[in-house]
């Protein structure tokens, strides 16, 4: 009894912290909060910063059932699929690539298919505005009282050439004196009327003189249908350049007696005596201002040498004064 007396009393006190109604339960949630927020701008900036091509390929890939993807069995989608169960191919490139990135994209640009474009864009211009003196020419005859009872014997077409204007004879209406160069006086009208549309264009002009096959009984030896045909294609010229046509429009004049003939199944018709006056397209130009042609030079075969030389420098000839030849006119 005396020995619990003097046994020492332990008082034990608990001290209670009191963490409040929630407790740190807040802390994980919010990290959850933050985490998911995260993610679903880390996902809003893939998105803004994809292209169309892969977020198709994305879409794609979320069709397929991920159970029946795990797990393997029959699906209900595209059989053609790698993966059961549906969706598209994954292995296909399609849609996957950025469309800036796509071969078949991309535009492969031809120098000679650039070049051939834009000579049969110059060709189409060109052949239009032909069209368009042709239509001026025949307007300015119909309109002109004088000319328009000659109207059939004054032909337009275009050619390869460029835009042919003929006056051709009539039988009984033939547009020279007989067997002279001399014009009359209805054909310098037509001549004239025709020279003042001639300036529209910048288009060269080259003028042809022709007969029909009748033999030319002259006293003048060795004259014969070329000189005929030459004199009177020359004579056209004049009055060309009377009418207003710029003297510096005309290439070439020449005479071709019956050589190239109208009416070939009948030599001797009165159409086949005609002038033709060709205002040439650029190719017609460039053929007759060279002469025509235009020499190649093959560099392989040493033509490039023997033309221009040791020097690579091309070898201009000196003019030689050669007297014109005097085609035969009609």
């Amino acid at each position: 009894m005396a020995s619990e007396e003097k046994r020492p009393i332990v008082i034990k006190r608990i001290k209670k912290m009191s963490a409040g109604a929630h407790g740190g339960a807040w802390k994980i949630a919010y990290a959850d909060f933050v985490t998911a927020m995260m993610a679903f701008f880390l996902l809003m900036w893939l998105l803004g910063s994809t292209a169309k091509g892969d977020l198709n390929g994305i879409s794609e890939y979320f069709k397929t059932p991920l159970k029946v993807a795990l797990m393997g069995g029959d699906g209900s989608g595209d059989a053609t699929s790698v993966i059961k169960g549906g969706g598209e191919d994954l292995t296909r490139t399609a849609g996957q690539v950025k469309k800036s990135n796509d071969p078949s994209e991309k535009q492969v640009i031809s120098l000679k298919t650039a070049i051939s474009d834009m000579l049969k864009m110059e060709k189409d211009i060109e052949l239009n505005k032909l069209k368009e003196l042709k239509k001026s020419i025949e307007k300015a005859i119909d309109s002109n009282a004088n000319l328009a009872q000659f109207k059939n014997q004054i032909l337009l077409d275009i050619t390869s050439d460029g835009l042919r204007i003929q006056i051709v004879d009539e039988k009984n209406r033939p547009m020279f004196k007989l067997g002279r160069s001399e014009l009359e006086p209805y054909t310098k009208d037509i001549l004239h009327e025709i020279g003042k549309t001639m300036n529209q264009l910048p288009n060269k002009v080259s003028l042809s003189g022709h007969t029909d096959a009748h033999p030319f009984s002259t006293d003048r030896k060795g004259f014969s249908n070329w000189d005929l045909s030459a004199d009177r294609a020359n004579a056209s010229r004049r009055e060309l350049i009377v009418g207003g046509m710029d003297e510096a429009k005309v290439v070439r004049v020449v005479g071709m007696s019956s050589a190239v003939l109208f009416d070939k199944s009948d030599p001797f018709n009165p159409i086949n005596r005609r002038i033709s006056i060709i205002v040439m397209n650029k190719k017609a130009e460039e053929t007759a201002q060279h002469d025509g042609g235009i020499v190649e030079m093959d560099a392989e075969n040493g033509d490039a040498k023997k033309i221009l030389g040791a020097s690579g420098v091309a070898a201009v000839p000196s003019p030689v004064a050669v007297p014109p030849a005097i085609p035969a006119v009609h």
